[in-house]
């Protein structure tokens, strides 16, 4: 499956990317691929660029981030920003915490390296994602070093039909109204689970499982959640904004979290359209 879909996504790459190839280490003999995208002469004037990471959908059991590499390039040269976009280990062999472990280990070392290597600010570090990755990027804050008060604390993130709260199975997430009445994605919900489904007992009060829980401390001081309509994972994710946002307003601060609602969007949708 990931063999067809990289062959897919790099098609369009052959003779030319817009980025270089990294292997960024998380353990002793182990590495994960990374893309970076740095474009010439957009620094605006700063001694560093900023730094962005991407993480890609895949529902835990695969995907890579070549398939947004027209979105990380877009970003690359509108913002000036280097664009780090990396891959995790997938489920069913590699079962929670073991994506969020690696996404971990790898924002650690951008901490330390990305400055020297490509001329990125770690202390002006914002993230996304999509899917899964929307899931891994708010969990990702839930590290010391990506929340405030550190310097390197992740200053933004944008999620994409991000799945937040896996204390559900996917077969018992509500539908809204519009969804199908026929789920086409029925018969591989089991498989969509295997990342989170032997963890979830053990943890349904881990906000590195499921981010919907994260105190409102360890999150970024922005965040939008793009939120298609037709998808099983919009319930969890306003009750994840209105939470967020009641909770700055009883503080007397501003809500931290915008929505972008699409209502005839539907889980995915934003990665066809980048793949055509």
């Amino acid at each position: 499956m990931n063999f067809v879909a990289y062959s897919i996504a790099a098609f369009p790459y052959i003779f030319s990317r817009p980025f270089t190839v990294e292997y960024l280490p998380i353990a002793p003999g182990l590495s994960i691929r990374a893309l970076v995208h740095k474009a010439a002469g957009v620094g605006r004037g700063r001694k560093l660029r900023p730094l962005h990471v991407e993480i890609h959908a895949g529902a835990f059991i695969g995907g890579i981030p070549d398939g947004l590499s027209v979105f990380d390039d877009r970003i690359a040269k509108e913002t000036g920003a280097v664009v780090v976009s990396i891959t995790y280990r997938f489920a069913p062999e590699h079962v929670f915490p073991t994506a969020i472990d690696d996404v971990d280990t790898a924002i650690k070392w951008l901490h330390e390296n990305a400055e020297a290597r490509w001329g990125a600010d770690p202390t002006l570090m914002t993230i996304s994602g999509f899917s899964a990755g929307g899931n891994l990027a708010i969990a990702a804050t839930q590290q010391d070093n990506c929340h405030s008060p550190s310097p390197t604390a992740i200053k933004a993130s944008i999620t994409f039909y991000a799945p937040v709260d896996l204390r559900l199975k996917p077969e018992d997430k509500p539908r809204p109204a519009n969804f199908p009445k026929r789920d086409p994605a029925a018969v591989l919900l089991p498989l969509f689970d295997a990342y989170a489904s032997q963890a979830r007992a053990n943890h349904l009060n881990d906000p590195r499982l499921s981010p919907v829980l994260a105190k409102r401390e360890t999150l970024p001081e922005r965040m939008l959640l793009v939120i298609p309509a037709i998808d099983i994972v919009v319930v969890e994710q306003m009750a994840f904004v209105e939470r967020v946002n009641s909770e700055d307003e009883q503080n007397g601060e501003t809500p931290r979290v915008e929505v972008l609602y699409e209502e005839e969007g539907f889980h995915g949708y934003l990665e066809r359209e980048l793949s055509i």
